[in-house]
């Protein structure tokens, strides 16, 4: 009986790792699927690009083509136009000769005659020669000849294909936290990883993530290729909670071990290290914190700052006053998290579109609460019929409907021909200029005067949107299918 116990319970064992790895194997599946859509999206979108670059290559080399015509359509007029001055003055000259021989003709006065007859004859001569051969010949065909081959270019279009795509390497094994190596430093802390000994699959690199130090949703602190990284700002006295994940063109890892760090007191605190310092030579790479409200990030992404902007007159004492900060750039991208499911991520969560009709709302990953803030969205594809909205808004705005609706987002909303603010579903300001594809749409939070102001395409539009805006605020946008940004 003993025995027969022992060998069912072994069995059942491995029936159990067996259904553990089926439920881990459906958990990838799923994963495989909201991959696919968000790879769909961006290969999409990069076949667009792709194929518009190509149309505005034909359409330049069409305008080329089109002067080369309008030259030699100005040529020839000016040719045909000089020859028919040439030939009026002529035949108005023949004309007058003509008639004065005429008159002379018909004169009584025998002795007259003869004294200017054989002058006159050698006028009439003179100018009958100069009506030689060629004089009457247009000087140029009206026949543009002129013969466009585009025959190799309709043959490279007939063949335009993708070509075979390289087959897929496995996604990276979940990197693992070097203990040794991470400790913090005041309201810092130093984080390093490595991939699995063994693990032969190749790594494009790493997402690190911390919560808020309050047991609060996790969020992306740095997305690059080193295995170190230092983040800045952090709170004094709290605890962090640290994973990272590793990527390549398949897909994104599972999630390291979850490391708790602890900040100092004070800034009088002596280091805490786990159990030992980072090398100086390894603890360049640094990385601001989203959850602070000082600005010192330095940025991992390329964009673009509020100081290359035109400096019109409504900009002019902004952009003093941000000098005197010590400014730098705060990157966020799209939170998948707190997004409504309709709602499409691709390109690192840097671009948004919708599979839904109707409105939906998107978040950024970080919020502001303190300074001064400036964001561009740029409209990727815009068929003139929709009306996206712009803004901030609070983490729980509704996601289902147009940003502005509820009282927990200010918004701007646009077509292609006008906009309005909306707060509370409440319609104000209506201003001429919309938008269209390739438009930016820029958004100026200022919580140091608690405003609100938008831009298309760098000029202000309308007055100040908001005044009197106090809390914490995250870059918001609504749109549906017919939008990506």
């Amino acid at each position: 009986f003993f025995p027969l116990q022992s060998q069912l319970s072994q069995a059942l064992n491995g029936l159990s790792d067996r259904a553990k790895e089926a439920k881990e194997f459906l958990v990838q599946l799923r994963n495989m699927v909201q991959q696919i859509q968000e790879n769909s999206v961006e290969f999409e979108a990069c076949l667009v690009a792709q194929c518009d670059a190509l149309i505005d290559a034909l359409n330049r080399r069409k305008a080329q083509l089109l002067s080369r015509v309008n030259k030699e359509h100005e040529h020839k007029l000016k040719v045909v136009r000089d020859q028919i001055s040439h030939c009026t003055v002529k035949l108005r000259q023949t004309t007058g000769l003509m008639e004065y021989c005429l008159e002379v003709i018909k004169e009584n006065d025998p002795s007259g005659f003869l004294q200017i007859s054989d002058a006159l004859i050698r006028r009439v001569h003179l100018t009958e020669d100069q009506w030689g051969k060629g004089t009457l010949t247009p000087r140029m065909t009206t026949d543009f000849d002129l013969n466009l081959d585009n025959a190799p270019l309709l043959q490279s279009i007939h063949q335009l294909d993708f070509v075979q795509m390289k087959v897929s390497s496995p996604v990276p094994a979940p990197p693992i936290l070097q203990l040794e190596e991470c400790c913090t430093h005041n309201n810092s802390a130093t984080l390093s990883w490595k991939q699995p000994p063994l693990s032969t699959v190749q790594v494009e690199g790493y997402i690190l993530e911390l919560d808020d130090g309050n047991g609060g949703q996790f969020r992306e602190v740095y997305v690059g290729k080193e295995t170190m990284c230092t983040v800045d700002g952090l709170h004094f006295n709290s605890t962090y909670s640290a994973r990272v994940k590793a990527f390549n063109k398949s897909g994104v890892s599972p999630y390291s071990k979850t490391l708790v760090l602890q900040t100092s007191e004070d800034t009088q605190s002596e280091e805490q290290t786990l159990p030992f310092p980072v090398p100086l030579e390894r603890s360049q790479l640094r990385r601001m914190s989203p959850f602070s409200s000082t600005l010192n990030l330095q940025p991992s992404f390329s964009g673009r700052s509020y100081f290359e902007l035109r400096s019109s007159a409504h900009q002019l004492s902004l952009h003093s006053s941000l000098q005197s900060l010590n400014s730098a750039v705060a990157w966020f991208s799209f939170d998948p998290s707190s997004a409504h499911a309709d709602i499409i991520f691709s390109n690192d969560n840097l671009t948004v579109t919708c599979n839904s009709y109707d409105d939906r709302v998107v978040l950024g990953k970080t919020g502001f609460s303190k300074g001064l803030h400036y964001w561009e969205l740029s409209i990727d594809r815009y068929d003139n019929h929709p009306d996206p909205a712009f803004g901030v808004a609070r983490i729980d705005v509704l996601k289902d409907a147009m940003l502005g609706k509820d009282d927990k987002a200010w918004a701007m909303y646009v077509d292609n021909n006008r906009s309005w603010f909306m707060h509370n579903n409440s319609h104000t300001n209506r201003t001429e200029g919309g938008i269209t594809k390739g438009a930016t749409v820029g958004v100026l939070l200022d919580l140091t005067r608690r405003t609100l102001t938008f831009s298309i395409n760098e000029d202000q539009q309308g007055p100040v949107a908001f005044e009197n805006l106090e809390g914490l605020f995250f870059p918001a946008v609504s749109l549906n299918r017919n939008v990506q940004v």
